[in-house]
């Protein structure tokens, strides 16, 4: 089975982020795989190790996004490929990445593509179904099991709070969402072999494609940090007199 898996690097969420001059400030920033394309990287192995084939994860960014696609190889997958655009592009979007990705896997025959959910960054969750669209293949988001058998997918997928079971065929592509399975970490003989497997570099000129082929779509106006919570108030008194306290905050607030 030929499977590929959409990888994005962002910045850890877990850690602090400054802005600088709008824009955030990679020199402070701690980078990791996105957790919901982690969720789509173990299942990729899992579904090629239960039905054979190879794993390649494949993203869009620069040369500093080749210690996540190590990552993912450490992880257990097959191969890698980075489409670099640092120096062709300085400004690029969600349409952007789908279409350099589009244009990448359109000769590659892939029988399964999995992504994440959303990016932490943007969380537009845009990549996938953008890409599925310029393959012209189905897409199913937010899964939350997999099961295949021979052509046939039985996918479970999120629906808020809820879920819903659907019946799809190969080829597919779909994206990740929480509880679909537990990544593991790479272990230390897989980060060893991970210095061995195959990573791809390629550039805009490679696909056949020029700047104003992915000039983006949109325009970020301002990136700014959410301004920081108050200290809460504990309301004293009688409970009458806290009800009418709380009432005229809340009015205030609406």
């Amino acid at each position: 089975m030929n499977i590929f898996v959409l990888m994005k690097r962002t910045f850890d969420t877990e850690e602090k982020i400054t802005i600088s001059n709008g824009q955030i400030d990679e020199e402070g920033a701690e980078f990791i795989i996105n957790p919901y394309d982690e969720y789509a990287i173990e299942e990729a192995i899992r579904v090629r190790d239960d039905h054979g084939g190879e794993v390649t994860v494949v993203t869009v960014g620069d040369e500093e996004a080749e210690k996540q696609l190590r990552t993912a190889l450490a992880m257990g997958a097959d191969k890698a490929a980075l489409i670099n655009i640092e120096d062709d592009l300085d400004e690029y979007d969600q349409t952007t990445v789908a279409h350099i990705l589009g244009e990448y896997l359109k000769d590659k025959d892939p029988d399964l593509i999995l992504a994440g959910n959303v990016a932490i960054d943007g969380g537009s969750g845009q990549v996938g179904p953008r890409v599925a669209d310029i393959l012209d293949i189905p897409y199913v988001t937010t899964i939350t099991k997999l099961e295949i058998e021979g052509e046939n997918v039985k996918i479970v997928r999120d629906v808020e709070g809820d879920s819903e079971t659907i019946e799809a065929s190969l080829p597919l592509l779909v994206t990740a969402q929480q509880g679909l399975n537990d990544p593991r970490y790479p272990s230390l003989p897989g980060i060893m072999k991970a210095k061995k497997k195959p990573l791809e570099e390629l550039e805009l000129d490679d696909l056949d494609l020029d700047e104003d082929d992915v000039a983006a779509k949109t325009k970020t106006v301002e990136i700014f940090l959410p301004p920081q919570k108050e200290a809460g108030r504990i309301l004293e008194g009688d409970i009458s007199d806290q009800v009418k306290e709380l009432a005229g905050l809340l009015t205030k607030v609406i």
